[in-house]
């Protein structure tokens, strides 16, 4: 990291004793907003940030981080001389995440309300009408996210409206600074932030930082936001950043009489359950339940994508009826993702939010009293993250992880060396008897009969989680030979045991103890339901055909040695694995799939006859040599 002085923790201060001084308009917002006075890392970051030094900020999750640096980019903008000129760019904020870049773009609009210049031109921008010219320096800012507009879109916008703050995920950025028409010269751009920069290089983004720096003049004002400061962080640091100013802040507890540093807010409380798999879900139900006040809000991680598309569909069955649920991860379409974020975010009832590490970091949902992880994240400092999802801006919260006996019990001391302590959870009491998990068990299983799509995502989310636990960075505590199979398949609900490498070596009951007649299992959707038993028809008689074929093959080919007779075996048995195989596709296509595919197979057949007739017509009669 390039040299820089290390700011320590501070008291929270006025607002209005802060130098440089803030705008009264300011003042006005942030104590209308509900800010009173600063956070920590508020008045430790402002004063330098907004003196033209650049920062590395390195705070807790829940900390104030956003107005850190949204509250510099509006002053320093709207104290210049004259407008930012024409479709040049004053301040870009970079995120990891599309529901993060959308709740900086809010935060940011609240702050502009109380800005009358900026707030006059704000409904014309909403409204797509040409944006009105001004005098005065103003803050137009503009979102850019992938999913909900294009390209060409975002650009039309741009060169429409001029926007001079741009809030944006790394690869959109790309795009549009690539185009001619967008211009960050040195003597209009400003600032550039990067929230949550651990993350956007988790993600893969380093790539498009450095090209969105290339982009940018070297003489700028750089904030670099981050719950955690890895040696990754540090590269782009060395890069993007001149003599930058360090800031950390700290929260101190006290651990046996001495002082510790601790990554999370005071005001939450991290706890652990060790249970059996099939207990986790009940355990949550009753968890919800027994808490003195009834969450308002109450994110449930899972590890993978699959998962929650499958509990989606389960926990409705098992959780108190007071609750409703709601899904989200990142394979979820653009404008469903937004929907259903939108709809945790304003739910007025006790809501459950359904999800994966997409909703981990950087979000500020408010209100937010139970934060609980199923699953254990494959990555260590996602831990922190999902936890301060609870316990933000001063409210009490719990976070609770559930652990499975014996092994990973062994997590507890790994986060305290981590200095992320968490301790058993005593209140509420939580006690699942082996009826209480068995009960849960044959209720998913019975949900899982009425139709055979959910008992599809059961078997694809099972695969798709031990396929997760095997990538945990922390390989010595989980370990997937130590998995207890027989109970994980019970939890999920199975009727069987998948075919997968890891039970390659399992000698335990396949069928699990379930009868079932897999013929008539059937999906409770008409369309895939009939391709489904056309696929059996197809299959049976393509078998039928084969035991005819190998009678005729018998008769014919008495006298073929025996090693030819054993090829032949191999090769038909290789087409029939092939046939059962496209049978098994084609019955879990959709229907467009299907006519898909349909297409495709009349043009295949359509080329071969065309070649066949080619070859036929180019196959002249012999006529002899040339003399």
């Amino acid at each position: 990291m390039a040299p820089g002085k290390v700011v320590s923790r501070r008291d929270p201060r006025a607002w209005d004793n802060l130098a440089p001084p803030l705008a009264e308009w300011i003042l006005d917002a942030v104590s209308t907003m509900g800010f009173s006075h600063m956070t920590p890392v508020q008045a430790a970051t402002l004063p330098h940030f907004m003196g033209n030094k650049d920062v590395v900020v390195e705070a807790v999750t829940g900390s104030g981080k956003t107005l850190s640096f949204l509250i510099p980019t509006v002053q320093k903008i709207l104290r210049l001389e004259e407008p930012t000129k024409k479709h040049h760019i004053a301040a870009i904020i970079v995120s990891p995440t599309r529901e993060l870049a959308a709740q900086i773009h809010s935060v940011l609009l609240s702050l502009l309300a109380f800005h009358p210049p900026s707030a006059e031109i704000l409904p014309h921008l909403q409204a797509d009408e040409k944006r009105p010219s001004t005098t005065t320096p103003v803050i137009v800012p503009q979102l850019l996210v992938g999913g909900t507009t294009s390209t060409a879109q975002d650009l039309t916008y741009f060169i429409r409206h001029s926007p001079n703050v741009l809030i944006s995920s790394p690869g959109r950025l790309v795009e549009l600074l690539s185009s001619p028409h967008v211009h960050c010269p040195q003597s209009s751009f400003e600032m550039l932030v990067l929230d949550e920069a651990d993350r956007l290089l988790d993600l893969g983004f380093k790539p498009d930082l450095q090209k969105i720096i290339s982009h940018l003049p070297k003489q700028r004002r750089t904030g670099l936001f981050s719950a955690s400061v890895s040696e990754a962080v540090g590269e782009i640091i060395r890069v993007g950043l001149r003599n930058p100013v360090k800031i950390e802040v700290r929260v101190k507890m006290r651990d046996g009489g001495l002082l510790q540093d601790r990554k999370t807010p005071a005001s939450l409380q991290m706890a652990y359950l060790i249970l059996p798999a099939t207990q986790k879900l009940p355990a949550l139900a009753q968890l919800l339940g027994k808490l003195p006040i009834t969450p308002q809000r109450t994110i449930v991680f899972l590890s993978t994508c699959a998962a929650v598309d499958y509990f989606q569909h389960v926990l409705p069955c098992l959780l108190p009826v007071e609750f409703s649920l709601i899904s989200l991860h990142g394979k979820h379409p653009a404008n469903v993702r937004e929907k259903n974020f939108n709809r945790f975010l304003n739910s007025v009832s006790p809501t459950v939010l359904l999800t994966t590490d997409l909703a981990a970091r950087g979000l500020d949902i408010p209100q937010v009293d139970l934060v609980v992880q199923v699953d254990v994240p494959s990555d260590p400092k996602v831990f922190i993250h999902r936890s301060g999802r609870a316990g933000r801006a001063g409210r009490k919260g719990l976070a609770v992880v559930m652990l499975h006996p014996g092994r990973e019990e062994d997590y507890v001391r790994f986060l305290d060396i981590r200095k992320t302590p968490i301790t058993p959870l005593e209140k509420p009491q939580i006690a699942i008897s082996e009826q209480d998990a068995t009960d849960a068990v044959d209720q998913i299983r019975k949900l899982a009969k009425t139709d055979r799509a959910i008992y599809d995502k059961a078997q694809k989310a099972f695969v798709s989680w031990v396929r997760s636990y095997g990538a945990h960075q922390a390989t010595s505590i989980f370990r997937v030979s130590d998995l207890d199979w027989e109970d994980l398949a019970k939890a999920w609900g199975l009727l069987r045991m998948p075919r997968m490498p890891e039970l390659k070596n399992w000698k335990g009951d396949k069928t699990l103890g379930v009868e079932m007649d897999w013929d008539t299992f059937a999906y409770k959707e008409k369309t895939r339901e009939r391709a489904r038993v056309e696929a059996i028809e197809a299959a049976k008689n393509d078998v039928d055909a084969d035991k005819r074929d190998d009678k005729k093959r018998k008769r014919k080919n008495e006298a073929w040695s025996g090693k030819h007779q054993k090829q032949e075996q191999r090769n038909e048995r290789r087409e029939k694995r092939h046939r059962k195989k496209e049978a098994e596709k084609v019955a879990n296509m959709t229907d467009n799939e299907r006519l898909d595919k349909m297409k495709l197979d009349d043009l295949i057949r359509q080329v071969r006859a065309q070649n066949c007739t080619e070859a036929a017509s180019r196959d002249d009669e012999f006529e002899g040599f040339d003399d």
